[in-house]
């Protein structure tokens, strides 16, 4: 059946162009793509190895350092002088990574010997210094 006009000259032209065979034509290549796609897919399965991402670097020793309240200084459980506390702190600082100091000095001692004690860990090129305090017990 022929589409109607409205003049009824069958001899005019018609200058519109019919779209739906050429929808149906675009659908149809479309269904059909979707469908081999997944067909033609060609994977090799290869067991690849599974990295960790942990870092090899191991933590180094921290060193205790202990002032008593008369101004003695322990390095872990080694009593030294100042002097040695110096070169012990030096041959610790050229350690990689370098090892944190933990200083953990008594209530009653003078402030002058921690500061002696902080700034020779200074001097030496030690970068990493905590102190350790104990909480009040009620």
């Amino acid at each position: 059946m022929a589409m109607g006009s409205l003049s009824d000259n069958d001899d005019d032209f018609n200058p519109e162009i019919n779209t739906t065979p050429l929808v149906d034509v675009m659908l149809v290549l479309l269904i059909i793509f979707i469908i081999t796609i997944p067909v033609i897919n060609h994977t090799v399965k290869i067991d690849l190895p599974h990295a960790t991402n942990e870092p090899n670097q191991s933590k180094p020793d921290n060193i205790n350092l202990s002032i008593d309240a008369q101004g003695k200084i322990f390095w872990n459980t080694d009593e030294i002088d100042m002097e040695q506390l110096k070169l012990r702190i030096t041959e610790a600082a050229k350690h990689t990574p370098q090892p944190e100091l933990h200083l953990r000095a008594e209530r009653t001692t003078q402030y002058e010997t921690v500061m002696q004690v902080m700034a020779a860990a200074q001097s030496g090129g030690l970068t990493k210094l905590g102190f350790i305090t104990d909480p009040e017990s009620k």
